[in-house]
This record gives structure tokens, C-alpha cells and sequence, in this order.
């Protein structure tokens, strides 16, 4: 566990926290194994002086909509197969709001889509959430554009696009306005890597029926095509506003991460399974002691047995070494106020993906993407210092590199993972540990006096 042991059945737990100098599209989940494929939701966060005071033309109206996945199994089961190094298992379908769409036959039934009414002139704020487990997924409407205005609760200077990419973990806000003529427009959200997609229905002008005219269905970046969400993800930059914090010129701290999925032996060798890694250690969850009560109470190396300190970088020639592999509880300890520079680093070993990194706790400035190997003299004058996308989760591209940089201003402890969930569940983690700062509202508070406790029955589940 990182911050609390799981809520038992039969019991609850509230959480209080302040929103305060944000407004934007966030979601929430549960972050037990694979349960979060059906324990999530949008968060909506508007601006405390109304809609008004959006960067952007008023929207006459704001809908979630929310990518998640049609599993054929139990997500307990999910996640013991991905313990067992199964990592090959995908949804049956993907699903726009809960709907699965008539593009799948799931249930031996053809479903009912998702429908967005519309009404001719008006537009819209769609606030997409990718909930999914396992992949990104490529939306459009057919005969539509959108006008992307944020990403992960941060504005972004308007970009025109007719396709969104969007990861596991990210948000992307877009205007649709209905220009189109009146009828019937296949929304759809296609995987990237996985022949998996599903679609709702654009309805223009609720009281009208259109029985007679063919929905239109938009054409969809072909399966595997990483060059469109490449350029969609490098597309878009930071909008000049009032919540906006200044870039660091500099980091006190870099680190290099290399993230991948690699065979890992024990029993001298007789048992032989995926894992996924960073910087060569496949993260191991605490058995017992959540790693933000033994931060507090400065007993971290007693309460975790299997503590390792992260390392800032690896020598270039382990990276491809399956022998180096090995698992710990990887955490990194940080100063109050240090600015961390990390380049992740997707190397090109036989199971090279794509990785959508997610930080809690803090958001971070996206400052370049490239593909290839990274190299410090050279890519380092790519840096967009100016206006780079403030983001909580990005894609790191396949056999490519990202460079991100955050101000470790939030004292505890922050989980770093891909939101992958079988990348998450299999090792690619590390912690953040964060010190107190010099005053009380940069000092972590204690635990409450109703935190979960690992003793209760079914505990086990945060960790099996």
C-alpha cells in the first residue's frame, strides 16, 4: 500500500480535500488492482465565479464522457493473472459512459449506444476521461471537429483537431460546436493497439427522428498508428492564466528512468514470468504498513523490509540485461521545494510499449518528446520553457524518450506508475517521498483517526 490499506466491505471512509487553484476535468478511482475498471467517475472542477469565467467561449451545455472497458472476466481475476505474468489478456469491448454500442456483441445482444442529443448552433464542453485499463483510444465524430481547451485540469491555448488522443489516466476537454446538418454522427473511440473500440450516436435535434438516413461513421487513425497521438500530445501548450505557475529555468535534481517489460527468473531459474520495471526493479506494494503512515511517523527502513532507495539512473549496458532485474519497494526521497527534472525512457526491447506515466500529487510541465535514443547535449535545446503543457499523466512514446519537470511542493508520499494496468500491477512504480516544508501548510498532517487498518479481514487484497 502507498497512502492507506484498502476500506473493507461493509464500511466507509470519507476523504476531504480542498480544490483550491484548480478547475478542470480530474476523475477519480479506486486503486486496488484492477478494480478501478468499474470503480471510477468523473470530477468536475468549474470555476468558483461561474462559467463566465471560462478561457473560452461559454458552452451552452458540459457532458462527461468517460472511456472504459467491457472485461471478460472478474478484475480480481484480472489481477491474478497479471501476478501470474499473464499480461496478454484484453477487454471484450470498450464503452462510452457505461454503454457498450452496436459495434460489439458482448452479451449476445446488440447494445444500445450512448446518445448525445445536440441542438443545431449550440455548443458543447465534452470533458473525456480515459478509464480504461488497457489502452489509448482515438475519438472522433463524424463530420465534426473539436477545439481542445484542456488537459488533465490545465488549460492549453485552443487547438483545432478532428481527432483526440487520449491514455489511460488523461482527461482532454474539447468544444463541439453542432454545425453540422441535422441527422445522426457516430461518436467513436477506437484502441490504439487493440482491435477494441466502441461507439455512441451525435443525435441532432432530440425530437427529430432520422430513421431514414444512415448514421455516418468518421474514418479512425489505423490500429497501431503512434504517429497521430505523437502529434496530438505535442500539440498542445499551455494557456497564459491566472492559475498558471512559472516554469523552472533548472532542475536541482535529474533523473533518468528507463521503463520497460522484461522476463524475470526465480527458484534458480525454474520460474520464469513477465514483470514490468524501472531502472531495473519491478515495484513491490509494502505487505503491511502503508508507505505514507511509515513516512510520518520516520519509520519507513523498519516497518518496509523490502525498501530500496530509487536509483537516478542505470549504466546504459543493463538496460537490456533480464538478468538485472530485480524486486524492491523503489522509493526516492525529496527535499520540500526541489525541482525534478525525470526523462523517461521507453527502450527498444522485445516488449516496448508506449507508457502513460502518472504522478500523484503534483502536477508537472511536459517539456519534450522525441523518438529514438535521448541525447543530453542535443535534445535538452528542444526544451519548451515557454509554454509547455502542464499535465498529470503523459505518454511516453515507443522507443522514445519524454522530459517532465515538477516542484516537489507537496509534503508525503506520491506514487509514480504507469497507468497501464498491467504494466502498474507488474512492477513499472516507484514512490516519492516528500519532506515537510518550513510551516504548517507544508507539513503532512497525521492520520485520521478512522484511517483503514491492514489487521481488518481481507486485507490481503492490496497486495496479492
Amino acid at each position: 500500500m502507498i497512502t492507506q490499506c484498502p476500506i473493507q466491505p461493509n464500511k466507509n471512509f470519507t476523504y476531504r480535500f480542498n480544490v483550491k487553484g484548480q478547475e478542470g476535468t480530474l476523475w477519480w478511482h479506486a486503486h486496488v488492482g484492477c478494480l478501478r475498471a468499474t470503480i471510477h467517475g468523473a470530477l468536475l472542477i468549474r470555476p468558483r465565479s461561474g462559467p463566465n469565467s471560462y478561457p473560452f467561449p461559454r458552452p451552452n451545455k458540459e457532458i462527461p464522457i468517460v472511456i472504459g472497458e467491457w472485461l471478460g472476466m472478474d478484475p480480481i481475476e484480472l489481477e491474478t493473472r497479471i501476478q501470474r505474468s499473464i499480461l496478454s489478456d484484453e477487454p471484450l469491448s470498450a464503452t462510452i459512459n457505461g454503454k457498450l454500442g452496436d459495434a460489439n456483441n458482448c452479451s449476445g445482444v446488440i447494445e444500445d449506444n450512448y446518445i448525445l442529443n445536440v441542438e443545431q448552433g449550440k455548443t458543447y464542453l465534452l470533458r473525456i476521461v480515459n478509464a480504461a485499463l488497457h489502452s489509448e483510444y482515438y475519438v472522433k465524430i463524424a463530420g465534426h471537429t473539436f477545439t481542445v481547451v484542456a488537459a488533465d485540469a490545465n488549460y492549453v491555448k485552443p487547438y483545432n483537431t478532428d481527432t483526440i488522443a487520449i491514455a489511460p489516466g488523461e482527461t482532454v476537454d474539447g468544444l463541439l460546436v453542432a454545425d453540422a446538418s441535422p441527422g445522426r454522427y457516430y461518436i467513436v473511440a477506437n484502441s490504439k493497439s487493440m482491435k477494441v473500440k466502441t461507439r455512441g450516436i451525435v443525435h441532432y435535434n432530440p425530437s427529430k427522428r432520422y430513421d431514414d438516413t444512415p448514421v455516418m461513421a468518421p474514418d479512425m487513425p489505423g490500429k497501431n498508428d503512434a504517429v497521430a497521438s505523437f502529434y496530438f500530445h505535442g500539440n498542445l501548450t499551455s494557456l497564459p492564466h491566472p492559475l498558471a505557475h512559472p516554469v523552472p529555468a533548472n532542475g536541482d535534481e535529474q533523473l533518468f528512468m528507463a521503463i520497460d517489460t522484461t522476463h524475470m527468473c526465480r527458484e534458480g531459474g525454474s520460474v520464469c514470468g513477465l514483470v514490468s520495471r524501472m531502472n531495473n526493479i519491478s515495484f513491490q506494494l509494502p505487505s503491511r504498513t502503508p508507505l505514507l503512515k511509515a513516512h510520518y511517523y520516520h519509520n519507513v527502513s523498519s516497518s518496509v523490509s523490502t525498501l530500496q532507495e530509487f536509483p537516478s539512473s542505470i549504466p546504459p549496458g543493463l538496460v537490456y540485461d533480464e538478468g538485472q532485474t530485480s524486486k524492491a519497494t523503489s522509493v526516492r526521497r525529496l527535499r520540500y521545494n526541489t525541482t525534478v527534472e525525470i526523462v523517461f525512457r521507453c527502450p527498444p526491447v522485445m516488449y516496448s510499449y508506449s507508457n502513460p506515466m502518472h504522478l500523484h500529487g503534483h502536477d508537472f510541465f511536459v517539456l519534450a518528446q522525441g523518438h529514438g535514443k535521448y541525447d543530453a547535449q542535443k535534445d535538452v535545446q528542444t526544451y519548451n520553457l515557454v509554454d509547455p503543457p502542464v499535465r498529470n499523466t503523459i505518454l511516453v512514446p515507443v522507443v522514445g524518450w519524454t522530459a517532465i519537470r515538477f516542484v516537489a511542493s507537496n509534503p508525503g508520499v506520491w506514487f509514480l506508475h504507469c497507468h497501464y494496468e498491467k504494466h502498474a500491477s507488474s512492477g513499472m512504480a516507484m514512490a516519492f517521498m516528500v519532506e515537510n516544508g518550513p510551516t504548517l501548510d507544508s507539513t503532512l498532517p497525521p492520520p485520521p483517526s478512522d484511517y483503514p487498518s491492514c489487521d481488518d479481514q481481507n486485507s490481503g487484497l492490496a497486495f496479492d
